[in-house]
């Protein structure tokens, strides 16, 4: 049997399996839809687009029979705007070029647009890339996930990369798990810390169960392993570290640049807390600030030291400060050279966003909070009397 079917008499010929399919695998022959098995992916979106649930799909079992020697190579998909690339991507290339030299392989950028991957990949080789993989076409000027996917999948089975990581951007999350699901492979979502093991795998740590725990994932019998990583979480190279490398351009065929989506407009976050991530000061606030209006004391600290203002999910939820500001799990991840926890208890899903900053000083009437734990210092008291007194010093000092 196989793992996908049309059953022929429940087919009405509707057509949304062939528009659904991402290869052009299906086509609707004499009042019937039929698969070319030889372009099929098993995907299954044809069955989930099915309204007569005319099409069987089960999920092929992984096996140990994957030659993963045949994998080879650190691919970071490079998210950019305009031709610019994002932090996130410029700190995967730094952690993927450790990774590259552990597995002695090559690094390898991937930027898809229109009209500017030139220019982003100009900038993905001068930090570590030995070489890019572009492809420009009108198709790849707005952000579809299908499209993108489709792309992705075919340059991953032509060239084969052990390791996939992209950024857990809205990009990344939406279209990177669609990929993984192509391929058949794992995929780990969100982490906060890359390394290869002895047998050569790669160490995927994340939080898990709230939060709770750090898990480590390996993707032992499957390739490539991929991962997504929040931005912040990794250092981003300090010095421009590229060799010389190469840029090789693509071409997909048109049936890779199909889609079921239609852009119409796109709208930038501008809120102030859109920055957070690239920050090189934050001050956050928690509980202990009680109310909204104490977030001033926040702000007024903040432009004397010219940092950008956050806060954790209990202030976010408590609708003190914006979600674009939360800081902590299910929120943004920073690394500012100085980060100010004020009135913030320090349960692990903030941690989780905030503990790689280079210097933490944490403000709290508790002296047993857990954030000190892990703060380079603490200030114990009443915050509403210790904030206005270090916005006077640094006032003065500054």
């Amino acid at each position: 049997m196989k793992h996908l079917e049309i059953i022929e008499k429940k087919c009405t010929a509707c057509g949304l399996c062939v528009r659904a399919c991402p290869v052009d695998a299906i086509h609707v022959i004499d009042h019937v839809a039929v698969i070319d098995y030889d372009l099929c992916i098993l995907c299954g979106a044809c069955a989930g687009a099915c309204p007569e649930q005319a099409i069987t799909f089960e999920i092929p079992k992984a096996g140990d029979s994957q030659d993963l020697a045949r994998y080879r190579d650190v691919w970071v998909f490079c998210e950019h705007r305009n031709g610019i690339l994002e932090e996130v991507s410029l700190e995967l290339l730094g952690e993927g070029r450790k990774l590259a030299d552990l597995r002695a392989s090559k690094l390898c950028g991937v930027i898809l647009g229109k009209g500017v991957t030139a220019a982003a990949a100009g900038q993905a080789l001068e930090y570590g890339a030995d070489r890019v993989l572009a492809v420009d076409s009108p198709a790849l000027e707005h952000f579809r996930d299908d499209v993108y996917a489709s792309v992705l999948f075919n340059l991953i089975e032509k060239y084969k990369p052990e390791i996939v990581l992209a950024g857990a951007t809205s990009y990344g999350r939406s279209f990177i798990p669609r990929v993984a699901a192509m391929l058949k492979t794992g995929l780990t979502a969100d982490c906060t810390a890359l390394s290869i093991d002895d047998l050569g795998n790669l160490m995927q740590t994340r939080p898990a169960f709230g939060g709770n725990i750090m898990a480590t994932i390996l993707c032992t019998k499957s390739r490539p392993q991929m991962a997504t990583v929040r931005a912040g979480v990794m250092k981003k190279p300090s010095l421009r570290i590229g060799t010389g490398g190469v840029l090789i351009n693509e071409t997909m065929p048109e049936s890779s640049m199909s889609s079921l989506l239609e852009f119409v407009e796109a709208f930038r976050d501008t809120d102030k807390g859109a920055g957070l991530s690239s920050a090189k000061v934050v001050i956050a606030g928690g509980g202990g600030i009680k109310n909204a209006e104490n977030f001033q004391l926040i702000e007024e600290l903040a432009e004397v030291l010219g940092g950008a203002v956050a806060g954790s999910r209990t202030a976010v939820d408590r609708g003190w400060i914006k979600y674009s500001r939360q800081i902590g799990q299910t929120g943004k991840t920073v690394c500012p050279k100085l980060y100010i926890a004020v009135g913030i208890s320090g349960a692990i899903q903030h941690l989780v966003g905030m503990q790689t900053s280079e210097k933490i000083l944490s403000i709290n009437s508790d002296p047993h909070a857990p954030i000190f734990r892990i703060s380079d210092w603490g200030l114990v008291g009443d915050l509403f009397e210790i904030l206005p007194a270090l916005t006077a010093k640094f006032r003065n000092w500054l």
